[in-house]
């Protein structure tokens, strides 16, 4: 017997294998978090699969989600990303993740790390709802909301709540798996 899972990942093997290994389990790693971050940032207005089925170009093009080093990148560097085709070519989606890698190190200087900052929203346990659908899970909540405002006032683009939303959900700060999906005991 197949084993039950969130409604929006299945039929497509790619997504049920980031479903099953991924999405909502805490995370505390502060290069994964990075990484999740600026996926959902690109991902913003377009759906999670094309992002994911992009993911290993954007590792290769964005140097495996190296903060340290896409911080300095330079305009010849974000010149030659913008001509990638293996990635989503988006001028300001790639300018952000340069300031937003410059960002994400001021907090880890602020914090000692940007898990300490972020986790720290949520009391360092996740938040464990109850859905039976996912469809009836939010984009966003008053929490994703204050991260929001939170990490745009520390320079960070392209991070409204409904990508923070989505990023709570990826690194599992919130369990929105559904109640009789098999992951949502597991995570």
């Amino acid at each position: 017997m197949d084993k039950h899972r969130c409604g929006w990942c299945v039929g497509d093997t790619l997504y049920e294998a980031y479903h099953d290994e991924e999405w909502g389990v805490p995370v505390k790693d502060d290069a994964t978090l990075f990484e999740f971050l600026i996926l959902e940032t690109f991902q913003a207005g377009l759906s999670w699969i094309t992002v994911l089925r992009k993911r290993e170009n954007f590792r290769k093009a964005f140097d495996h989600f190296d903060y340290k080093k896409i911080a300095n990148y330079d305009q010849s560097k974000i010149n030659m990303l913008l001509q990638d085709p293996g990635i989503i070519r988006n001028k300001l989606k790639v300018n952000a993740t340069v300031s937003n890698a410059k960002a994400f190190m001021e907090i880890q200087k602020e914090f000692s790390s940007f898990s300490k900052y972020i986790w720290g929203f949520v009391d360092n346990e996740p938040i464990k709802n109850e859905w039976a659908n996912y469809k009836n899970a939010p984009a966003t909540t008053a929490l994703s909301d204050t991260i929001s405002k939170d990490l745009k006032k520390r320079g960070f683009k392209f991070v409204g709540s409904t990508v923070i939303y989505a990023h709570m959900q990826a690194t599992g700060m919130v369990n929105d798996h559904e109640v009789n999906c098999f992951r949502y005991h597991e995570v």
